[in-house]
């Protein structure tokens, strides 16, 4: 299969929660052998076995997708009881920081998707009219009664502070953390606004403005070795930046002022753009 989609010009592939690790490692292999990466939303491989099979980055952070610390786990099985295993784990304890070891010393990516989890907190995000307005009426409402649905004491408020926390001590260790929204959960999480967000909650983890910036775009080229062309500013680059009114550096909420968008050198006009699919999120 990894062999097929690479010549039909596949760039990368994402391992998802119930294969094997014989699976898992064959897929590693042969997109290896193509020059290409494999990443993974994993629960029946955990992480160090993956880490061992030579994966090359982890989507969602390990609160959320790493079952090493289910007690009953069963190998190349997906455990009913996924992230409540961490909630006993402390990020600082021996356990969690070998994690960051093998990660590190193996140059294993981690990808940070905040957003996704804080649309199951409760009251998170702040409701924004832009969102509202973006989606179709019936998505609107379906969003909105999920949203209400949240319990107070629902456990995702320690977990996503405890997946913040991690990623947090993963860089510091020098692991290279990438950054996305995974619009999917309840509704809520839209692409653009999403990735917006992401950056927002990577500077509530703890990470300085700057810091989240360069998580959200050179992390990125790096992983895919094209840090020569994209991901920064500097002469010979490919033009692909975001024109904002206002200082991110300083406040990182002006994120979200968007006037023009470059791609390739060719500026688009954000307000526009939004403009002309407004109450769609939803129908396509």
């Amino acid at each position: 299969m990894v062999d097929y989609w690479a010549a039909e010009g596949m760039t990368s592939f994402k391992a998802y929660m119930n294969i094997t690790r014989e699976e898992l490692g064959v897929a590693i292999k042969q997109a290896h052998a193509h020059n290409l990466k494999l990443t993974g939303h994993l629960c029946s491989v955990t992480w160090p076995e993956a880490i061992a099979l030579g994966i090359d980055d982890f989507e969602h952070g390990p609160v959320f997708a790493d079952t090493e610390f289910v007690a009953d786990k069963k190998p190349d099985a997906c455990p009913q009881a996924g992230s409540s295993s961490w909630s006993k784990q402390d990020v600082n304890g021996a356990q969690v920081q070998e994690l960051i070891r093998n990660l590190v010393s193996h140059h294993v990516a981690v990808t940070s998707t905040l957003p996704v989890f804080e649309a199951s907190a409760p009251g998170r995000p702040k409701l924004q009219r832009r969102t509202l307005d973006a989606m179709s009426a019936e998505s609107a409402q379906s969003y909105l009664t999920a949203r209400a649905g949240v319990p107070l004491d629902s456990p995702m408020t320690s977990l996503m502070r405890k997946e913040m926390d991690f990623e947090v001590a993963f860089v510091k260790a020098g692991g290279l953390l990438l950054a996305g929204p995974d619009p999917t959960g309840n509704g809520g999480v839209l692409p653009g606004f999403g990735d917006q967000r992401e950056v927002e909650l990577l500077v509530e983890a703890g990470f300085t403005p700057v810091e989240a910036i360069h998580i959200a775009t050179e992390n990125g080229a790096i992983y895919l070795g094209r840090q020569d062309r994209i991901g920064t500013l500097a002469p010979g680059k490919q033009a692909d930046l975001v024109l904002i009114n206002g200082d991110p550096s300083k406040n990182i909420d002006e994120i979200e002022n968007v006037e023009t968008v470059f791609k390739s050198g060719v500026g688009y006009d954000s307000k526009k753009l939004i403009d002309s699919v407004r109450g769609q999120v939803g129908i396509r």
